[in-house]
């Protein structure tokens, strides 16, 4: 069974894959974090196992009979106005599996509508949704195999869409060593319908990342490194101006300057994470994304960008999480979670 599931993993390998990086593709939302403690580690954790529901909407081979009864709702202002928020429900069924039910939204916000001379016709709506049924079983004691089916649905003013997307992800797990190794295929899918008629289908966010997190032995502290956009080597911006000079002018730079270097490019692939677990019930998480950096940084004024963090800690029945991430020098976003076992409340 592993060997069958390792076959279908691989299988978007086998084609050739045109990566949508920096929202050249639809349904681009779904990459958007929906929990606060990923938010904090970077905006990517796909490799720490443990009763956490919301870790499951990135990497579906991390649920597991922990998340049993689990409710988990995330709220996010995101920048210019955007909200974006996320729930969940997880039942774990002994004899079959882990299942989870989730529901993903983007709500852009209100806009004022003219006709060609400036006339006021009024306001609208846009936003993106996604409704998620997410499975994992084990393979073995170390090994879980997971899927999530997503149903995707875009209203932008009169132009509306509809999508289908498959995650597929395996999750090894030592319990002894305190070791995660993930391997996820993200976003593979199609549109069902199109913004327009012509009918010509656009491509969705496709991904494939590693994760590898280790718990230390006698540090209460979590390490963790995320490869992303494994699909692509070159995630540098494609400037379309001519070889000979750049938009200002100015002589372009050589590859190892400009950030097409090996190193440069190896950097943009990964984002480093750590949580410190202080006790049971508190920790504190810490993120640096170099691609986020890389690409929404100024140069007169580098600041905190591609950096996060976050907090976590439980009161009563209820774990919140809190966290900040720093996008761009004109503002960062903050991410809340909440998440809950409805049977302790029955108990």
């Amino acid at each position: 069974m592993r060997r069958i599931f390792l076959s279908l993993l691989f299988i978007p390998f086998c084609f050739q894959i045109q990566a949508q990086i920096g929202g050249e593709g639809v349904y681009e939302f779904l990459n958007l974090n929906t929990s606060a403690r990923v938010a904090s580690l970077g905006g990517n954790q796909i490799a720490v196992r443990d009763n956490d529901p919301l870790l499951a909407i990135d990497n579906p081979a991390l649920l597991n009979p922990e998340m049993d009864n689990k409710l988990a709702l995330t709220y996010s202002a995101y920048l210019a106005d955007a909200n974006i928020g996320y729930a969940s429900f997880t039942k774990d069924f002994d004899s079959i599996g882990t299942f989870n039910l989730g529901v993903k939204y983007i709500d852009y916000g209100q806009f004022r509508e003219t006709d060609f001379v400036g006339n006021d016709l009024g306001t609208f709506n846009a936003g993106e949704y996604a409704f998620i049924i997410g499975y994992a079983r084990p393979l073995d004691t170390n090994f879980n195999v997971g899927a999530n089916l997503k149903t995707i649905y875009s209203s932008l003013y009169d132009y509306n869409s509809l999508g289908l997307a498959l995650d597929l992800g395996l999750n090894y797990y030592s319990k002894k060593r305190e070791i995660n190794v993930s391997l996820l295929a993200r976003n593979m899918g199609r549109q069902l319908s199109t913004y327009s008629d012509n009918d010509v289908k656009e491509d969705l966010p496709f991904e494939v990342q590693l994760g590898f997190s280790k718990r230390l032995s006698k540090v209460p502290l979590r390490l963790g490194i995320v490869a992303q956009h494994l699909q692509r080597w070159d995630l540098t911006y494609d400037d379309p101006t001519p070889d000979e000079t750049n938009v200002f002018g100015d002589d372009n730079q050589d590859d190892d300057n400009d950030g097409r270097g090996f190193f440069s490019q190896l950097g943009r692939h990964m984002i480093f994470n750590t949580e410190f677990l202080i006790t049971e019930n508190f920790n504190v998480r810490l993120g640096y994304n170099l691609l986020r950096r890389a690409e929404l940084k100024i140069d007169e004024k580098l600041g905190t960008i591609g950096l996060s963090w976050g907090l976590g800690f439980r009161i009563s029945k209820f774990h919140f999480s809190y966290a900040r991430s720093a996008y761009h020098q004109v503002g960062a976003t903050n991410t809340f979670s909440i998440s809950t076992r409805l049977i302790d409340f029955m108990q």
